[in-house]
């Protein structure tokens, strides 16, 4: 029961955190002005996207804390929670595009780090970081992009 209740944190924690983030930071009129590339998706996307991964991202920290809470895994789980959750207040509360580049490019990496690190040792954790890495190698594209048109 404990780890249920454990599990529920860590979705209250992402989950929440992450969509309060998200709407603290709404686009708005300023990135809607700014160029963006071709394979831009439509602003409806994100939502749902982040949500489902939000989850994943839970269920994947949920897994290694239950396993090993001071591990280097656990490290690099909290590491990209940290970049991902910096990620929208620098770019569209700050509205810094570039600056959000280094900190996506952090993520990026940090995420693929935590697949390689779990990869060995909980499959499924790792499994569940690829759709995640995926996301943010394009989310990654498409701010190099922005920045590079404006």
């Amino acid at each position: 029961m404990r780890s249920y209740l454990t599990l529920a944190v860590f979705l209250v924690v992402v989950v929440g955190g992450g969509l309060a983030i998200g709407f603290v930071t709404l686009p708005g009129g300023w990135y809607a002005s700014l160029a963006k590339p071709a394979f831009n998706p439509p602003n409806w996307v994100f939502g749902p996207v982040w949500t489902v991964l939000y989850v994943v991202i839970a269920i994947a920290g949920w897994r290694i804390w239950e396993h090993d809470t001071r591990g280097t895994a656990m490290k690099l789980w909290v590491a990209q929670l940290a970049l991902n959750f910096a990620w929208s207040p620098v770019f569209f509360g700050a509205q810094m595009p570039l600056q959000a580049l280094l900190i996506i490019i952090a993520l990026l990496a940090t995420t693929v780090l935590f697949i390689s690190r779990t990869y060995h040792s909980d499959q499924l954790a790792a499994g569940l970081f690829v759709p995640y890495a995926l996301w943010v190698a394009f989310a990654t594209l498409l701010n190099a992009s922005i920045v590079l048109l404006n």
